[in-house]
């Protein structure tokens, strides 16, 4: 069987695996990287020396990013500093303005909390807004909706993403400012389908969903802008440090660079921004940093995430080491123009068969890691846009097979066919404008 065919059959297994079987991820990934390296030819010591290599220097490249990332999330959310983000958003946009502010709060809320749980905190508000504006509910759910999964799929330190970043090497910096200006195109097409089309569809106002998602006495909440700290210091730090890098040394070579260029490692930053979390809560309690708070908590979801992580990246390394980079690069030759296209289009096939946007992310990455010279992607600026494409494609299209899909229209009292209508054609209306920008961010720089 040739190389090419290996590797169709390989993403239908992980696909069929995940979707009909029903099996984690990470075993999904790790078969077929062992699967694919033994039906290539591969030696078998070399497929058990790529699987582990890629497996652990992935995991040591971004392992404590994500985990910090997580845990910032939870105190986020737990301190009630989400829910005080959104009041804030509002008093920007004023209160007829609601889908504004909540595609405003739920992009903000998603770079550190995961979409679903976010979705879950802020929906209860967005009913409350909706009743005292008169504005439709589906409009504000939508937005919401689409706010908070521009940035879960494009923007760092939210895991998908340093995931892919991980696994492709790429500079963090250059994913968030390239992921924050395709994102906020993603979020404002978001917003005009939400207001626009979205509007048109008249929901039930009452819902099996907890009215109240506050979990924090609203006078027990942080202010928005100290919530805005965790999130904020981070992602700056970053992408100082990138500017600081650039070959034309805007910041010169003295000991403050230096310093920043500690400060801005996205280990470094990331764990800044978790000190910072941890001043959120008004009354501190060290059982929140215990195994069973909230600390505790958020390791476990992002145990996951860096499971599949790994298993992505061993995936890639057989890839990379079986040599399938020349048999594709051979098959593109004159079809480079293609570029970065492909990302976008394996992303969202894969999204769209199996349904987890962070798996599609964290897939794609590693299948795409062998092919970048032949794409003529593996330059540093074109390493970070290839992972922003392949959140671009990972958003298109939440539905049946999406648990964030069900999670959107439960608690928004959207039937399925309602669902359909305006939460899957709306990730596809963004994950389109994402794409277009990503197409055009790629005529620029590349």
């Amino acid at each position: 069987m040739g190389m090419i065919a290996l590797l169709v059959v390989s993403v239908l297994f992980i696909v069929i695996a995940t979707v009909k079987l029903k099996l984690h991820p990470f075993l999904a990934l790790l078969l077929a990287a062992f699967g694919f390296g033994i039906a290539a030819g591969m030696p078998l010591k070399d497929v058990v020396k790529s699987v582990n290599s890629g497996f652990g220097d992935t995991i040591g490249n971004i392992g404590i990013v994500i985990l910090a990332g997580c845990i910032i999330g939870a105190f986020l959310e737990k301190s009630g500093g989400a829910y005080r983000l959104a009041g804030g958003a509002l008093r920007v946009t004023g209160r007829r303005n609601v889908p504004l502010a909540m595609t405003i709060v739920g992009y903000v809320v998603s770079i550190p909390v995961f979409c679903d749980s976010g979705f879950v905190l802020l929906a209860p508000l967005n009913r409350a807004l909706a009743r005292k504006a008169g504005t439709p509910l589906a409009a504000g759910a939508v937005a919401l909706s689409l706010g908070l999964y521009v940035t879960h799929t494009m923007v760092p330190p939210t895991p998908g993403p340093v995931g892919a970043a991980g696994v492709l090497g790429a500079d963090l910096g250059l994913v968030i400012l390239l992921g924050m200006v395709t994102s906020i195109v993603a979020a404002l097409a978001g917003w005009l389908f939400a207001v626009k089309i979205a509007g048109r569809i008249r929901l039930a106002p009452e819902t099996d969903a907890p009215e109240d998602a506050d979990p924090v006495a609203d006078r027990d909440a942080p202010s928005a802008p100290k919530a805005l700290v965790p999130i904020l210091l981070p992602i700056l730090l970053i992408v100082f440090r990138s500017v600081a890098e650039l070959p034309s040394r805007p910041f010169g070579a003295g000991q403050a660079v230096a310093l920043l260029g500690f400060l801005g490692q996205p280990v470094v930053a990331l764990l800044l921004g978790m000190f910072a979390a941890f001043l959120l809560p008004k009354r501190f309690d060290r059982e929140m940093l215990s195994t069973t708070g909230w600390v505790g908590q958020a390791m476990t979801g992002a145990a996951i995430i860096i499971i599949i992580t790994g298993a992505g990246g061993a995936f890639g390394r057989v890839l990379q080491t079986s040599g399938i980079a020349d048999v594709i690069g051979a098959g593109l030759k004159g079809r480079e123009s293609i570029g970065i296209l492909l990302p976008i289009l394996i992303a969202a096939g894969i999204k769209t068969a199996q349904g987890s946007s962070t798996v599609s992310l964290l897939t794609t990455a590693g299948l795409v890691l062998p092919l970048l010279p032949s794409l003529g992607l593996d330059g540093e600026a074109a390493k970070a846009l290839v992972v922003v494409a392949i959140g671009a494609g990972s958003m298109v299209v939440s539905h049946a097979n999406d648990s964030y899909f069900w999670v959107v229209t439960q608690f928004s009292g959207m039937t399925v066919n309602q669902g359909y209508r305006i939460q899957t054609l709306g990730t596809l209306v963004s994950g389109a404008a994402a794409a277009a920008t990503v197409w055009v961010l790629g005529m620029i720089i590349l």
